[in-house]
C-alpha cells in the first residue's frame, strides 16, 4: 500500500478549453512519453503503483485527472464530454509538452477514450495498453439504445441517460459507501436485485468481498468526489450514442501495437470474441483479479506491461 503523501503533487495544465489537473513522474526522461487515462470512478491516483516503475524504465509518465474529475475543469454541458472533447484534451496535453506522439495507456472509461484517440487521432498514438474494456465495435444501432434492449432500463449505462440527475445526487450524498462498497475483490457472486444496481450499491450499508485498496488510499478518491461531484464523470456516460455518432465515418481498425489486459474475474466486462478483426497488432493478457486490475494485482501488472514496452522497444 501506497502513502498517499508520497503520490507526485499536480500541476494545473490549459488544455482545449479546459483546466487539466496533471499528476507526472520521470520529468527527466523528456521525450519518451507516456500517458495514463483513468477510468469511472476513478482518478489519476489509480494510476500510483504503476508510476514509479515506467518512469524507472525510462518513460516521461503523465497522468492526467480527465475533465470532470478531481481539479481539473467540469464543464456544464453534457456534450462537452463527448469523444471529439476528451480525445483533444489528450492531444492538447501533447502539444502542451512538445509531443508527437505518445503511447497510451487506459483502464475501463479511460481505455474508451484511448480506443477512440486513436481512430481520430491514430499519428499522435504510438502503442496503445488497455485494461478491462476491449475495443467497442461500433454496430448499426446507438450504443445505449442496444443497451436498453437487451439489458433493460435499470442498466446503470441506460439509467444515467434515461434518468439524468437521479444517480448522480444518490452518489453525491453517498460518496464514501459507494466508493467503498464499489472498490472490492472477491466479492461472492450474487443474484441480481431490482432496481439500478449502482444505486443499490450506494445505499448498501454493508460492502461484500475484501478491501482494494487501504483506508488511506480510499481516502482520496472519497475526498477528490467529495469536492467535485459525480456529474462530470457521469456526463461521460451521457454521450455514448453521441460518440457512436461521431466515429461513423472514421477508419475503425487500430493499426497500432495493443497490449490488452483484463481481469479475468471481471463480472462487469466480458473479453471480446472479435478484437483481432478491429485491432490486429494485439497482445492478450489475461489475470486472476477482478475489475481494477493494477490496483488488486499492482506487481503483476507492472510486469506485463513493463515486458511488453521492452518487447516493443527491442523491435523498433
Amino acid at each position: 500500500m501506497l502513502n498517499p503523501t508520497d503520490f507526485p503533487k499536480p500541476t494545473i495544465i490549459p488544455v482545449n478549453g479546459v483546466e487539466l489537473e496533471v499528476f507526472e513522474a520521470g520529468r527527466e526522461n523528456e521525450g519518451k512519453p507516456i500517458v495514463l487515462c483513468h477510468g469511472w470512478p476513478e482518478h489519476a491516483f489509480s494510476w500510483r503503483h504503476l508510476m514509479p516503475t515506467l518512469a524507472a524504465a525510462g518513460y516521461h509518465v503523465i497522468a492526467p485527472n480527465q475533465r470532470g474529475y478531481g481539479n481539473s475543469s467540469r464543464p456544464t454541458e453534457v456534450t462537452d464530454y463527448d469523444i471529439e472533447h476528451l480525445s483533444g484534451d489528450l492531444v492538447a496535453l501533447l502539444d502542451h509538452y512538445g509531443y508527437e506522439d505518445a503511447t497510451f495507456v487506459g483502464h475501463d472509461w479511460g481505455a474508451f477514450v484511448v480506443w477512440g484517440l486513436t481512430l481520430l487521432h491514430p499519428n499522435r498514438v504510438n502503442k496503445v495498453i488497455n485494461l478491462s474494456l476491449p475495443y467497442q465495435v461500433r454496430g448499426e444501432k446507438p450504443w445505449i439504445e442496444v443497451m436498453e434492449e437487451f439489458l433493460g432500463g435499470d442498466f446503470y449505462f441506460v439509467h444515467f441517460n434515461r434518468q439524468p440527475g437521479v444517480a448522480d445526487a444518490v452518489f453525491d450524498e453517498n460518496a464514501y459507501q459507494f466508493l467503498r462498497n464499489l472498490y472490492r475483490k472477491n466479492v461472492p457472486p450474487a443474484p441480481p436485485e431490482p432496481g439500478m444496481a449502482m444505486i443499490n450499491l450506494a445505499r448498501a450499508e454493508t460492502p461484500l468481498g475484501e478491501p482494494v485498496m487501504s483506508d488511506s488510499e480510499l481516502a482520496v478518491y472519497v475526498s477528490a468526489f467529495e469536492s467535485s461531484g459525480f456529474t462530470g464523470s457521469i456526463n461521460w456516460y451521457r454521450n455514448l450514442d453521441r460518440n457512436w455518432r461521431l466515429l461513423a465515418d472514421v477508419d475503425p481498425i487500430i493499426q497500432q501495437p495493443v497490449l490488452m489486459i483484463y481481469g479475468d474475474g471481471d463480472w462487469a466486462i466480458p473479453r471480446s470474441e472479435n478484437l483481432t478483426e478491429f485491432v490486429p497488432n494485439v497482445e492478450v493478457v489475461g489475470l486472476d483479479c477482478g475489475h481494477w486490475i493494477q490496483e488488486e494485482m499492482p506487481e503483476e501488472t507492472n510486469q506485463v506491461i513493463s515486458k511488453w514496452l521492452e518487447q516493443q522497444d527491442a523491435t523498433v
